[in-house]
């Protein structure tokens, strides 16, 4: 059981498919909410149950609605990779029926440690893949996560190929916005990062976001760039997943779309400002080198927060010092 967040939903899938492919004979039902369905498809011996969240699994009625749907799966153990009020109710019914249960642990103290401003605590906690596959070695299923397997790139369908058109380049995607301003980078630096890179013609530059807010700038960082195309509002989520597979290096905040591509094994460039890779929410099956942090010598404090929603006054621009030639230069050489 995961319900949310985008990126927490899709950091679930690699260690889902290290364990169908180590235990084919388990089956599993993904319990999460109806628009992330497209993530599991195509796994073997994954089932995908439906959370309802403004009917059928409306409060704590819904609740027990969604354990009595649950019990009729006849399933033998429950894993919490979610581990809050919703998913504990569940967690508790099915211990109290004599099934097997197991939750994540979200190294809570770990976290505070090193986001805090004195006595920091500076170092690599657990990644939530690490701790995602605890919980299934808790219920009995000890998981490999090393040499991991991704799906093929998808078969593009015409709809895809009209926007994006036929000719045989390199597909960038650029993913320049997250739930938090803290984690966006400066949208001055970004197009410049888009206007060098559209300056080869063998690079095709896919943009992508979501809100009439995000496709208006996205508009604009493409405007008279023939090899800039902006994606958002354009294409189903099942259609954006086929193009995300093709991709040939996706370059992503510390947000939904860095995790989207990484667990269709897309090489990902992932930017940090006031978070941080050390905090385990980094993308999956990516070197360290590729995530490019806001420089520490400069903002001692880094990082401030876990998930970016807490601000730290004179840390504004903390990101500006991951310079657009850098990331440029690191696109380029993962390309290579």
């Amino acid at each position: 059981m995961r319900l949310s967040a985008m990126g927490d939903v899709a950091m679930t899938v690699p260690v889902l498919r290290a364990f169908v492919d180590q235990y084919p004979e388990i089956k599993i039902t993904v319990i999460s909410r109806p628009f992330f369905k497209p993530f599991f498809e195509g796994i073997p011996n994954i089932s995908f149950f439906a959370f309802d969240e403004k009917v059928q699994h409306k409060g704590f009625l819904g609740l027990l609605r969604l354990f009595q749907d649950l019990q009729q799966l006849d399933v033998d153990a429950f894993a919490d990779l979610h581990n809050v009020l919703r998913s504990k109710i569940i967690r508790t019914l099915f211990a109290l029926s004599g099934k097997r249960i197991a939750s994540v642990d979200k190294g809570r103290e770990g976290k505070k440690a090193l986001t805090r401003s004195e006595n920091k605590i500076f170092k690599q906690l657990p990644t939530m893949f690490e701790r995602h596959a605890k919980v299934f070695e808790e219920l009995g299923f000890a998981l490999n996560l090393v040499n991991p397997i991704f799906p093929r790139k998808a078969v593009l369908d015409k709809e895809i190929k009209v926007i994006i058109g036929d000719e045989e380049q390199q597909l960038i995607g650029i993913a320049p916005f997250a739930q938090y301003d803290s984690k966006v980078y400066p949208l001055d630096l970004m197009l410049a990062v888009i206007q060098e890179l559209s300056k080869i013609s063998n690079n095709k530059i896919l943009l992508f976001g979501g809100g009439a807010k995000e496709i208006e700038i996205l508009d604009s960082f493409s405007n008279n760039k023939n090899n800039v195309i902006n994606m958002a509002g354009k294409v189903k989520l099942e259609q954006e997943l086929e193009l995300i597979s093709n991709l040939d290096v996706m370059l992503s905040m510390d947000s939904g779309n860095a995790h989207i591509a990484a667990m269709l094994g897309v090489k990902v460039i992932s930017l940090y400002g006031v978070t941080h890779p050390f905090a385990g929410f980094a993308p999956f099956n990516q070197p360290i080198e590729n995530a490019l942090v806001a420089d520490r010598k400069e903002y001692p404090l880094l990082p401030t927060s876990v998930y970016g929603n807490i601000k730290v006054a004179g840390y504004e621009d903390a990101m500006r010092t991951i310079s657009s030639e850098s990331i440029v230069e690191k696109i380029n050489s993962s390309l290579k």
